[in-house]
């Protein structure tokens, strides 16, 4: 009876140490790989993209064509994923600048469309700056005009007094609220003051591909 005692004792520590061998193994393969740089930037970052904008990239470049801004079709791209992933009946979003009212387009292919030919015109109001076309996708193209008459070009901090002017001028500001909970400290909350930034991470990323 001592004997089988002492044998289920040694099975335990046996198993202990087996144990914590290979929660340092495990833990030390972790780190070699988070070392080695982990999976690769294209690997790991693809998966940002979703499949219904990969899908739209052939619509997104027969539109971008006709508008004359085929070589923007990643941008086009990235602003679909920030403005939808891709999903519903106006992935792009563009039904304020189609009808100026949210929602009255039903059809994927009629947001598309309207959403490149929208852009085209940012682009052209924007004279080439690219940064204030996109942000003004999103604003409005009065934006165009209120950096232009500074004499200015686009960057965070316009961005930001632009949202907040429009904010506190607006008729009813219940209408707004602040997409991101960074843009409250600036009482911020036209639009999406960092849409720039995130349209352009989903750039890089399929820059990686």
């Amino acid at each position: 009876m001592k004997l089988k005692r002492k044998i289920r004792k040694i099975m335990k520590q046996v198993a202990s140490v087996t144990f914590i061998l290979i929660g340092l193994f495990l833990l030390l393969s972790f780190l070699t790989f988070e070392k080695q740089g982990g999976l690769s930037p294209t690997r790991s970052s693809s998966l940002l993209i979703s499949e219904e904008v990969r899908n739209y990239e052939p619509l997104i470049q027969t539109y971008a064509k006709e508008y004359g801004i085929e070589d923007y079709v990643d941008v086009l791209q990235a602003m679909m994923m920030q403005e939808s992933g891709g999903r519903g009946n106006d992935p792009m979003q563009s039904s304020e600048s189609y009808c100026g009212k949210i929602g009255c387009i039903k059809d994927p292919e009629l947001s598309i469309k309207q959403g490149v030919y929208y852009f085209s015109k940012t682009l052209e109001d924007a004279d080439g700056d690219l940064e204030l076309a996109i942000q003004s996708y999103n604003f409005g193209r009065g934006f165009i005009d209120y950096v232009q008459a500074e004499s200015r070009s686009y960057s965070q901090d316009i961005a930001i007094a632009f949202s907040k002017e429009m904010y506190e001028n607006a008729s009813d500001p219940s209408v707004y609220t602040c997409r991101r909970e960074e843009a409250k400290q600036y009482d911020a909350c036209y639009g999406d003051i960092y849409y720039v930034r995130s349209v352009m991470q989903y750039k890089d990323v399929l820059a990686l591909e």
